[in-house]
C-alpha cells in the first residue's frame, strides 16, 4: 500500500487496493436473484488477458486480486495463474461445488489462493436458492479445504428471509468449526432486468446488523465484513477505483460489482488508462456520498448521486435492463430500505 500511495501522488490518479476480475461468466448453478445473472453467458477472458491485467496491477503495487464470475473454478487457467503470479494473493468467490480433494491439494501447494464459499444459511435455506444438494457439497468442500490447511472463508447474500439465521450463534459457530476464518456479508441488491425488492432486508434488519456483526467480530474467532454497514471503517464507498473496481468477463470496466455501467473495456486499454476514466474520477470526487457513513452506497443509499454520475459521464449499461436502477421509482424503493440507518448513523 505504501507503493500505491506513492504512485497515486506521482501519477495524479488513485491506485486501488485490489481489483475484482470475472475470468468467466459461465456457472454450473442458476441461483435465484444472482447479481451476475443478467450478464451474457459464455464470456471468457483469456489467460493472456488476465495475465496482462495482473502484471500491470503489480507494477502499480496491487498484489491482492479477487475473482468472481460466473464460477471462477470453471476457468481453466486458475491453477496456472496462481503458479505464475506466486507473489499475488488471490481470493475467489466460489459456490464451492467443484472443489474436490485434488483441487484443495493444489490450492494448498500454491499457497496463494483462498476460496470465499457462497451459501445462504443452513441446508434448507441454501438449497432453496442454489439448488438441491448444494449445501452438502459445500460442507464437503470445506472439509477438503480444512484437511489440506487452505485458508478459506464464506460469502452470504443477506435477505429478509435469512438475516437472523445467517448471523445466529449456531450458524456462525458451525462455520467456525468447519474451518472458516473470515466471511463476507452482502445485502441482497435487486439489480438487472427484473429487480425483486421483496427480498431486501428491511430497515430494522439492516440497522440491527450494524451491532450484531460488530458483536461477532469482537467475541468469535472469525472476521466478518458487512457490505454496506461497514462504511464507517472504509470511510465511505470503496468502489470506483477508490479501493477496488470490477472487470467483467466481457471486459467491461465497472465501478462496482453491483453497479453495472461502464465507459471503458480492459481489452482496449491498459490498467493505467482505465483507472483515469471519467466515471472513476466522478466517484472519487463526490466521496463521501453521504455524511452518514452507514449509508455509503450511491446505488441503494444515495441513488440521486449515481444518476448524476452516469449522466455526467455518459456511462453505458453493461446489459439491457441494467439502467432500471436509475428510474425514479426504483431509487425511491432503495431509499426506503436504507432509511433505518439515518438516525443510527448520526447518533
Amino acid at each position: 500500500m505504501p507503493k500505491q500511495t506513492e504512485l497515486s501522488k506521482k501519477l495524479g490518479y488513485n491506485i486501488p487496493y485490489t481489483v475484482l476480475i470475472d475470468p468467466t461468466s459461465n456457472c454450473n448453478l442458476s441461483c435465484k436473484g444472482c447479481w451476475a445473472g443478467s450478464y451474457e453467458k459464455h464470456n471468457i477472458l483469456s489467460f493472456e488477458e488476465v495475465d496482462r491485467i495482473i502484471t500491470e496491477a503489480k507494477e502499480l503495487g496491487i498484489y491482492f486480486v479477487a475473482m468472481s464470475g460466473g464460477e471462477p473454478t470453471l476457468w481453466l487457467h486458475l491453477r496456472e495463474l496462481c503458479r505464475k503470479h506466486a507473489d499475488v494473493a488471490f481470493m475467489i468467490y466460489t459456490n464451492g461445488t467443484l472443489i474436490n480433494s485434488d483441487t484443495a491439494k493444489w490450492m494448498r501447494e500454491a499457497g496463494n489462493i483462498s476460496p470465499a464459499i457462497s451459501l445462504e444459511g443452513g441446508r434448507e435455506t441454501t438449497d432453496n436458492r442454489r439448488g438441491k444438494g448444494v449445501y452438502d457439497k459445500i460442507m464437503t468442500c470445506m472439509d477438503h479445504l480444512k484437511e489440506q490447511g487452505v485458508i478459506f472463508g464464506f460469502s452470504i447474500t443477506i435477505t429478509n428471509e435469512n438475516c437472523e439465521e445467517a448471523f445466529s450463534d449456531a450458524f456462525i459457530d458451525h462455520l467456525i468449526d468447519k474451518g472458516a476464518l473470515y466471511g463476507w456479508s452482502f445485502h441482497y441488491i435487486p439489480i438487472g432486468s427484473n429487480p425483486d425488492f421483496s427480498r431486501m432486508i428491511n430497515p430494522e434488519q439492516r440497522a440491527a446488523l450494524v451491532d450484531r456483526v460488530r458483536q461477532i467480530r469482537t467475541s468469535k474467532p472469525i472476521l466478518i465484513a458487512d457490505f454496506w454497514n461497514d462504511g464507517a471503517f472504509s470511510h465511505g464507498c470503496i468502489a470506483g477505483g477508490r479501493r477496488y473496481f470490477h472487470i467483467t468477463a466481457s471486459g467491461n470496466v465497472e465501478t462496482c460489482t453491483f453497479v453495472h455501467f461502464a465507459v471503458d473495456k480492459i481489452k482496449a486499454k491498459s490498467l493505467k488508462e482505465v483507472l483515469t476514466n471519467p466515471l472513476f474520477a466522478a466517484y472519487q470526487r463526490k466521496q463521501p456520498f453521504s455524511e452518514n457513513m452507514l449509508r455509503p452506497c450511491p446505488l441503494i443509499d444515495v441513488p440521486e448521486e449515481l444518476r448524476a454520475m452516469i449522466s455526467e459521464t455518459n456511462a453505458r449499461p453493461s446489459y439491457e435492463g441494467a439502467e432500471t436502477v436509475l428510474y425514479d421509482q426504483t431509487a425511491e424503493k432503495y431509499g426506503y430500505y436504507s432509511s433505518g440507518l439515518e438516525k443510527k448513523g448520526r447518533s
